[in-house]
């Protein structure tokens, strides 16, 4: 979809292979389909531990019932403070998954940016934004948080977090190759519609003249 790179960086694209590593190409109709670079989370705990994710990244309180306490910043400036059930770091792609559910918006897949989705959060003020995809958003759990948090990829790879423990999350340089059907547009318009019927109701009837 066309993303930008953390710190104005390219992207690194490889031929589109199949499993026996010939080219997409020869096997479907490039005049009829578009070729998709989905974005991918790069979550960096510490030097040692790297992580991918597709939709989302989720840092929330899964072992308590006591609220989440994690600090918030972008690009090292302090946002805000995340009181809650979590926190979900989105995609585009990811936008119309868990974030969704949580209340955030659906993003077309071209639009760059980094969703920061709150889940039930302790507060009528807290609302969802979006980030330039070429932000880095670091989430540390506060010194004052009554319990140990976690951290998920994709609803996958669950790491304990505990006080003072960071997770920094940015735009991949290497995104995911995806053969859209149609195009780009048309394939999520239908995606939306049909799967999530986004906007369908009853016609409104003409008026009698």
């Amino acid at each position: 979809d066309n993303l930008g790179t953390p710190n104005g960086g390219e992207r690194k694209s490889n031929p589109l292979l199949t499993p026996g590593g010939r080219p997409v190409n020869q096997y479907w109709d490039g005049a009829k389909s578009e070729v998709n670079n989905a974005a991918r989370l790069t979550k960096t705990k510490s030097e040692a531990e790297t992580w991918n994710a597709l939709n989302e990244v989720i840092v929330d309180n899964a072992k308590s019932t006591s609220l989440t306490n994690i600090d918030c910043y972008c690009d090292g400036v302090f946002t805000t403070k995340c009181q809650g059930d979590g926190l979900i770091v989105a995609t585009a792609t990811g936008s119309t998954a868990y974030s969704l559910s949580a209340g955030g918006s659906m993003v077309h897949p071209q639009v760059p940016g980094i969703l920061f989705t709150p889940v039930c959060p302790h507060s009528l003020s807290f609302r969802p934004i979006v980030f330039p995809d070429t932000c880095k958003i670091s989430i540390r759990v506060s010194e004052d948080a009554r319990s140990e948090h976690s951290v998920a990829f994709d609803g996958r790879g669950r790491q304990t977090l505990n006080k003072g423990d960071t997770v920094h999350v940015s735009v991949s340089s290497w995104p995911v190759p995806a053969i859209c059907r149609v195009s780009e547009t048309e394939d999520w318009f239908t995606g939306v519609r049909s799967l999530l019927h986004w906007n369908l109701r009853t016609q409104q009837k003409k008026t009698k003249e």
